[in-house]
């Protein structure tokens, strides 16, 4: 444990002799800081009635739900991997409409991403008596590394009302069950007036596989580099976005 978590006037234990441990040794990790633009909020069905008639509406917070994680191997590039990501946010706001109290609007919203990374390559074959109830296709799939994200609810850096005619964002995307089951109403999937945010978000994503390692101690750790990707053209809330430092301390345990 770093030093400062030591309670005060307590000292530090001595080292001692290292010990085996069986644990998940990281292979790759990054940080990553993404603007999402204009992203669709597939608001519920009352909240779509309620834009509908509205002035002007504005989202006023972001909720992250879920992120699915689908893990691939890289053809001809051995020992690397691909990571698409699906983050699942609960978007809340507000429709005003004259001079009444604004309504209340609520939805979902998905970004995606796909990152690559190095996961290592393993020839082992490795069973667990946690995993007796087997299903037949698992014994043919190919072992992967297990790929973990950890992030923060994202800021809300903008929104707008665009009409139901524009093209962007138009795709139904695939909503799991779970999710679908923490809003009240199923989501309407079309509109003669549409609500986009754009957010902020922060997250670190790292590959990991079993191993047995001796060690000594062990502290905390960020990822040092920035995840690929594909710089877009940024807008005034990207550019606010980008003057925002990376929490760092938020990653760490308390």
């Amino acid at each position: 444990m770093p030093d400062q978590s030591i309670s005060a006037g307590r000292p530090a234990p001595e080292a001692r002799e290292a010990v085996r441990i069986h644990t998940r040794q990281i292979q790759d990790a990054c940080i990553d800081k993404d603007c999402i633009e204009d992203l669709r909020v597939w608001l519920t069905e009352g909240s779509q009635t309620a834009l509908e008639s509205a002035v002007n509406a504005r989202a006023r917070s972001a909720e992250l739900l879920h992120v699915y994680i689908d893990v691939a191997p890289i053809a001809y590039k051995p020992g690397h991997f691909t990571a698409d990501l699906s983050f699942f946010y609960r978007i809340t706001g507000e429709a005003m409409s004259g001079l009444t109290r604004p309504a209340a609007l609520e939805g979902l919203a998905v970004f995606s991403k796909r990152v690559v990374l190095y996961g290592g390559q393993s020839q082992t074959k490795v069973f667990s008596s946690a995993d007796n109830e087997l299903l037949p296709d698992a014994l043919y799939r190919t072992r992967v590394p297990d790929c973990l994200v950890e992030a923060v609810d994202p800021m809300v850096l903008s929104s707008r009302v665009g009409e139901g005619s524009e093209g962007p964002g138009q795709t139904v995307p695939e909503i799991p069950q779970a999710v679908r089951a923490l809003f009240p109403e199923e989501p309407v999937l079309s509109g003669t007036r549409l609500l986009y945010v754009t957010l902020g978000q922060f997250s670190t994503v790292r590959m990991e596989r079993e191993t047995q390692l001796l060690i000594p101690a062990s502290a905390c750790a960020m990822p040092d580099r920035s995840c690929s990707d594909d710089p877009g053209t940024p807008d005034e809330p990207c550019d606010l976005f980008a003057k925002v430092d990376f929490p760092t301390q938020a990653f760490y345990p308390d």
